[in-house]
C-alpha cells in the first residue's frame, strides 16, 4: 500500500474495528485530499505538512504546474514582483530577477513540491467528490488516464477535502457570431506560444485583460499586424512607479490610506505616464483600480509595453466584435477588417461545478465561494477552499494557513481520541 495511503484512522477507524463484518468501501486516505496541484494545492500541502498533517494531492495532469508548464505563452513573467507570488515558507531564489519568467516559476514550483516532498497522484481526474454522513469523510471518485479499464477508476476516502482546482481550470471561449465561418485559425491564448507563428500576419487578439494585451504584444514585436478589440471599461496601469512595482506602492498605500485616495493617485500618475488612455479606445471603469481589485477580484492591466505600441499604431483597438465573416470581423462600431487568425485571450474559469456534487450551499454557479464577506476558505464537514477567493497567489497563501491551522487542530484531537481507545492489558491484568 502506497504511504499516503492508511488502512482508517479516528472515527472511520473505529467503525470498523467495532464490526467484523464491516468492509471498507473506499481506499482511506490519511489527513486532507488535495484537488489540484498548482500553486493554491503546493502552498495547502506545504503548510499541512509543516503542522504534522499528511495529504495527498489529485493533479489531472502529468505533473504539478500544468498551468503555466503548458498553457502560457513563451514570454509570459510575472506581472508583479516574487515577493508577492511567493508560496508559504520558500522563498524564491535570490539571483531570481524581481519578476522571473514562465521557467523560472515553474522550476520554483517543481522545487518547492520536491522540498517538502509532498505525495500525489499525476494524469489522475476527479470525477466526483461528495460527502459520505454515514463515515463522516469525503468520498472521491478518480480516474487515471494511463490506465485502462476498471483498474483505471480508484475510490479515494478522506475526512479533509481541499478544493484547489484553481479560477483558471479550463479555457473560456466565448460564442461568437460566424466563428465557424472564419477560415483562418482560431486559438485560445491557451495554446498561444509565440508571436513567432503569426509573422506578417492579421491578427485579432479578443481579450484585454493582462494577457490579451501581453499578446497583442508579442506579436507586435514579431513583425505581425495585430489588432486587440477592448469591449468594456478598463483600468491600465504603469507597471512600475518611480522605478518601483505599482502593484508594492499600491498595497502600501492601501495600509495607511484610503481605498479612494489610493485609486485617485493610482489613475493621476497613470494619466500622467500614459496620458488620456480614453483616446485611443480604453474607457475607465466609474471604481478606481483597487477599488475594484478588493470588490470583484479583478486585477488593473499592468502594461508592459503594450500601450506604447498602441499609441504608435502598431497595435489597433476596436469595440466589441458584432460577428465575424469568413475572412474578417465586423465591429460595433460599424467597421469591418480582414483578418488571418484569432486569439481568444478570454480568460478561464474554475471547473469546480462539474465535480464537487455536495458542498453544503458553498459555491457559486460560477465555482467560486458564493459568500466573500463570510470568508472564502472554509465550508462544512471537512470542506476547505483554497486559492478561489479571486485574490491571487497571496490570496492562496492565507487561504492555505488558515486550511491548515484549522485542519491540524481536529487531526491532533483526532489522534489523541484514537489513542485513548487503544486499552493495553499486561499479562497480570489479563489473569
Amino acid at each position: 500500500m502506497p504511504p499516503y495511503f492508511a488502512s482508517g484512522d479516528g472515527e472511520y477507524r473505529g467503525k470498523a474495528g467495532n464490526d467484523p463484518f464491516h468492509v471498507m468501501p473506499s481506499t482511506f486516505v490519511e489527513g486532507a485530499i488535495i484537488v489540484g496541484g498548482g500553486p493554491s494545492g503546493l502552498a495547502a500541502a506545504a503548510c499541512l505538512k509543516s503542522k504534522g498533517v499528511p495529504s495527498l494531492i489529485i493533479e489531472k495532469s502529468d505533473g504539478i504546474g500544468s498551468l503555466w508548464k503548458y498553457k502560457a505563452y513563451d514570454r509570459l513573467h510575472l506581472h508583479i514582483p516574487k515577493q508577492f507570488c511567493e508560496l508559504p515558507l520558500y522563498p524564491f531564489p535570490e539571483d531570481y530577477p524581481l519578476y522571473p519568467n514562465r521557467q523560472q516559476f515553474v522550476t520554483y514550483l517543481e522545487n518547492y513540491f520536491h522540498h517538502f516532498e509532498m505525495k500525489a497522484l499525476f494524469n489522475t481526474k476527479v470525477n466526483t467528490a461528495e460527502y459520505d454522513a454515514e463515515f463522516e469523510c469525503w468520498k472521491v471518485n478518480v480516474e487515471s488516464s494511463g490506465k485502462v479499464g476498471k483498474d483505471a477508476g480508484m475510490q479515494l476516502c478522506a475526512r479533509w477535502l481541499v478544493v484547489a482546482s484553481g479560477e483558471n481550470a479550463e479555457a473560456v471561449s466565448p460564442a461568437m457570431a460566424g466563428l465557424k465561418d472564419f477560415h483562418g485559425p482560431v486559438v485560445h491564448s491557451s495554446n498561444y506560444k509565440t508571436g513567432a507563428d503569426y509573422t506578417g500576419q492579421r491578427v485579432l487578439v479578443v481579450g484585454c485583460g493582462n494577457s490579451g494585451m501581453e499578446i497583442a504584444l508579442d506579436l507586435a514585436n514579431f513583425n505581425a499586424n495585430p489588432s486587440l478589440v477592448v469591449r468594456s471599461p478598463v483600468h491600465i496601469l504603469p507597471r512600475e512607479i518611480f522605478g518601483t512595482s505599482t502593484f508594492a506602492v499600491a498595497m502600501r498605500m492601501m495600509k495607511s490610506f484610503p481605498l479612494w485616495f489610493t485609486d485617485m493617485l493610482l489613475v493621476w500618475y497613470t494619466w500622467a505616464m500614459l496620458g488620456d488612455t480614453t483616446v485611443y479606445g480604453f474607457q475607465r471603469p466609474k471604481d478606481g483600480p483597487m477599488t475594484i481589485k478588493c470588490k470583484q477580484g479583478k486585477t488593473p492591466i499592468l502594461d508592459v509595453g503594450t500601450f506604447a505600441k498602441i499609441k504608435s499604431g502598431d497595435i489597433k483597438v476596436f469595440p466589441g466584435v458584432d460577428h465575424l465573416t469568413p475572412h474578417g470581423a465586423c465591429f460595433e462600431n460599424g467597421e469591418s477588417r480582414d483578418f488571418d487568425a484569432i486569439v481568444l485571450a478570454t480568460g478561464y474559469r474554475s471547473n469546480v461545478p462539474q465535480w464537487l456534487k455536495d458542498d453544503g450551499g458553498f459555491f457559486s454557479e460560477e465555482g467560486l465561494p458564493k459568500n466573500p464577506s463570510q470568508g472564502t476558505w472554509k465550508g462544512e464537514r471537512g470542506l476547505y477552499v483554497a486559492g478561489l477567493g479571486r485574490k491571487g497567489i497571496l490570496g492562496a497563501t492565507f487561504d492555505a494557513k488558515n486550511i491548515a491551522e484549522d485542519i491540524s487542530r481536529a487531526y491532533i484531537a483526532a489522534e489523541l481520541e484514537s489513542h485513548k481507545r487503544l486499552v493495553v492489558v499486561s499479562p497480570q491484568q489479563s489473569r
